[in-house]
């Protein structure tokens, strides 16, 4: 019977996490957005990725403290730009991953 209950369980945890993807879907893939929503969504990866990476260039220690002359954000800068005015996400890897490598051996 524990088997039967582990089956259950993934069963269970399977449903909890696809209803929720598979609704919107669903329900708004039939609907015309209007324009500006539409634009509003294509800002959400940039807004996570910025909730995520931010916090760790600039904070330090614990507690968190402020600290905006850091090697990350030496780093960050140029990386980030090169990222806009290429696009090239294979560009921008490489790039970070050297300069990371550079301030680690500088700093």
């Amino acid at each position: 019977m524990p088997e039967m209950d582990y089956i259950i369980l993934l069963l269970g945890m399977g449903l909890v996490t696809f209803i929720p993807r598979w609704a919107p879907l669903a329900f708004l893939s039939r609907l015309e957005l209007p324009q500006w929503l539409l634009d509003a969504l294509d800002l959400i990866p940039a807004a996570v990725l910025s909730a995520l990476v931010l916090p760790v260039l600039v904070t330090t220690g614990e507690p968190r403290v402020l600290s905006l002359f850091r090697p990350e954000i030496l780093v960050a800068l140029p990386t980030f730009l090169f990222a806009l005015k290429t696009r090239s996400l294979g560009g921008t890897v490489v790039l970070g991953m050297g300069l990371y490598w550079l301030a680690g051996k500088i700093f």
